[in-house]
């Protein structure tokens, strides 16, 4: 009623006034509203700008000090004055150098063992382990977004091939447009490095109050779970299984990969299982349907069985490897040629055959490899990693490899103006060998690589049909100077700017250049290394610290025949796969060189970059950012070595646990761990050992440093 008599009032020939007094009386409401939210709003941002004065999480099991709660408060009215100001202390954090390892010449001593532990009871979980998941929406966002830069990337890679020299002056021919996603990708590892360097940690690597409790690895590949490959997002469970490159989850990886289905026995120890393996342990549903259509591998009662005359190649694959010789008799194999790359792990005859004669194979496990035939090749004890070979670069240092070698692999070298072959003639050592064979080519694909292998000057030695085989078989040869390249009359693909590294691989993108290749004795690869064995001891002249590497060598030799041999309980016999979580100069994996091992030496990405060296010495290894999961499958190896890992890695990594739990994804059950570092970080780590039920076998402590020897069990949440 009151409304109504208000509209009939509004009607009348004064209702002029009363609509202005109406809309004077909305005016002032909006106003007074408006003044209470803006002074509401400007006194809570008043109150924190900064949040640099929060401490650090207390464990539950803790409570606050009085003076703890005072100096609390003292920093938050500091806060309030200080606000808007940077911190002088994040100033200090970053800059200290975690960029150069230091080499010091450590005191002998013998390693004393303890008695068997008592099994303690384990503590009640308290903190438990936050599972590692996105929010929906903003994972749907990103997967579209990294398909959306990776489509482009290819549309433009596409068109960037048939560019012709008249585009020189305007383009430096590099591929800067076709990959520019992943060059913006690139910055924003730096930066991402960046701050990780500047991160504020208070107190030690891990937190020595803090408990854990543990759960199964909730994702689609289930036992064979590869964190930073495997697509388990919610468009990975509607769309492709894999990443197109890798990609790792945004927060670290805190649960444990469970066992296969059927359990996990102790695999069958070298050098019987170059012809079986338990299939237990290696169960695949794919890997069922894909035995019964080839004739390399055999289902026999509980094991997978390896006919050395049924292989890949119809004949014996040792005449495949002295055909491959009579054309080429520089190869010797084991003695000119040591370290090889075999693209695409099939069925590992080929690497099993190179072993016998002192060749080292590097195994590429390509990640559309669905039937997981890496992991077949890992419980065989062949030395072995997954990786895409898409965009980015593989994960090694420019001309390491004498031979690439490629049987029936099915890449499509030729594509995206042959950036996938340029990334093989970056890492190809000069003067190396690119082994090319299959069985049925396409004549087109044929024109392709000869036009595309003509423009980067490799030199075809042979092209012949194994006759056993019928497998053709081309043998190229990259230059050993760059005279060739500048008498190209076509100069595509151009060479690549003076100022970029060709060793930088770590999520770098591919380029569509060539790299000169090194003249000045002061660069690694530009002479052929020493002949097999003498290339282990030999220091070129481009190693700047040739003291160090030597002391280095001796160190590890003298460590590993007076302790790891003997002193910590390990039966060698059954140790074959081993990684050197912090490999220098090699010196770990050189003191095992006589034992029946292969160990891949693995160079943190913020240390110096030694890997040439490794190389160099005739042994393998990869580049890696130990704050992400490695590429390989889970139960990968027999033996992990961590000299002074965690230390090193102090202010890098978001949360040092998840190291240890990807440590238990590498290590096989049954399997080891050897840790070296300060007394600080070894009994914190030991008790996150103990909480995943790892059985201690031998502690050590001397002047703040120690060692810790534990091995894995069978036990699962």
């Amino acid at each position: 009623m009151g409304i109504a008599h208000f509209a009939r009032r509004i009607k009348q020939p004064r209702g002029i006034w009363v609509k202005m007094a109406f809309v004077v009386v909305l005016g002032l409401c909006f106003v007074f509203f408006w003044s209470f939210l803006s002074s509401y709003a400007s006194s809570f941002n008043v109150q924190r700008e900064s949040f640099d004065d929060i401490a650090e999480p207390v464990s539950s099991r803790t409570k606050p000090a009085r003076n703890e709660v005072t100096e609390s408060s003292k920093s938050h009215e500091k806060s309030k004055v200080e606000s808007g100001l940077k911190s002088k202390e994040a100033k200090h954090v970053g800059g200290g150098s975690v960029h150069k390892h230091e080499t010091k010449k450590k005191k002998e001593h013998v390693v004393v063992s303890h008695p068997p532990h008592k099994k303690k009871d384990l503590p009640k979980p308290v903190v438990v382990v936050e599972e590692e998941e996105e929010a929906v929406v903003k994972e749907v966002q990103e997967q579209v977004e990294a398909e959306t830069e990776e489509s482009e990337s290819n549309k433009e890679d596409g068109e960037e091939g048939t560019e012709s020299d008249n585009n020189e002056g305007e383009s430096d021919g590099n591929g800067d447009e076709s990959n520019a996603s992943a060059d913006e990708e690139v910055e924003e590892k730096k930066e991402e490095v960046e701050i990780s360097k500047k991160r504020k940690r208070k107190g030690p690597v891990f937190d020595p109050k803090a408990e854990y409790s543990w759960r199964l690895c909730n994702t689609r590949s289930k036992h064979n779970y590869m964190p930073c490959i495997d697509n388990d997002g919610l468009i990975g469970r509607l769309q492709s299984y894999r990443h197109r490159e890798r990609s790792c989850p945004k927060k670290p990886v805190m649960c444990l990969v469970p066992l296969p289905h059927d359990g996990y026995d102790p695999p069958v120890p070298w050098p019987e299982s170059k012809s079986k393996i338990l299939y237990k342990n290696v169960a695949h549903p794919k890997l069922a349907a894909y035995i019964k259509k080839h004739n390399w591998v055999n289902e026999s009662g509980e094991y997978l069985t390896f006919p050395q005359n049924k292989t890949a190649f119809s004949g014996n694959v040792l005449q495949y490897l002295e055909f491959i010789q009579e054309m080429v008799p520089d190869i010797e194999w084991g003695k000119n040629v040591r370290i090889v790359l075999d693209i695409g792990c099939s069925e590992s005859s080929f690497v099993a055959a190179l072993l016998d004669r002192d060749v080292l194979t590097v195994s590429l496990g390509l990640k559309d490899d669905l039937v997981d035939l890496a992991q077949v090749a890992l419980e065989r004890g062949f030395p072995t990693f997954v990786s895409a070979l898409a965009n980015r670069r593989l994960p090694f240092p420019s001309g390491v490899f004498d031979i690439i070698h490629c049987s029936a692999c099915r890449v499509h070298w030729h594509s995206h103006g042959g950036r996938l072959l340029l990334e093989m003639n970056r890492i190809l050592r000069p003067n190396g060998y690119f082994i090319l064979s299959s069985n049925n080519e396409k004549i087109e694909d044929d024109e392709a690589m000869t036009a595309l292998t003509a423009s980067i000057c490799w030199n075809i030695l042979a092209h012949k049909t194994e006759e056993a085989s019928e497998m053709g078989v081309r043998i190229y040869q990259k230059p050993e100077s760059n005279d060739i390249y500048e008498l190209r009359r076509r100069k595509n693909p151009p060479l690549c700017k003076e100022n970029e590294n060709p060793d930088a691989a770590w999520y770098v993108p591919m380029k569509t250049c060539l790299y000169e290749i090194p003249s000045a004795i002061e660069q690694h690869g530009a002479e052929w290394p020493e002949e097999w064995p003498k290339r282990l001891e030999t220091y070129p002249e481009w190693l700047t610290s040739k003291e160090k590497a030597v002391g280095d060598t001796d160190h590890w030799k003298a460590m590993v025949n007076k302790s790891y041999l003997t002193g910590l309980g390990i039966d060698w016999l059954h140790i074959r796969n081993v990684m050197d979580m912090t490999a220098i100069y090699g010196g770990f994996a050189a003191s095992l060189v006589n034992q029946s091992v292969w160990v891949m030496n693995v160079v943190p990405v913020h240390s110096p970059d030694t890997l040439p060296f490794i190389y160099e010495r005739g042994l393998i290894g990869i580049y890696h950012d130990w704050c992400e999961p490695f590429g390989t499958y889970p139960r990968s190896y027999d033996l992990l070595h961590a000299d002074h890992l965690f230390s090193r890695l102090k202010n890098r990594c978001k949360q040092p646990a998840s190291i240890v739990v990807e440590m238990d994804r590498l290590t096989r059950p049954g399997g080891w761990v050897v840790v070296r570092d300060k007394v600080e970080i070894l009994e914190p780590l030991e008790e996150i050992l103990r909480s995943l039920h790892w059985e201690i076998r031998m502690t050590y402590a001397q002047d703040k440093e120690g060692m810790l020897c534990a091995q894995k069990t069978l036990w699962r949440p």
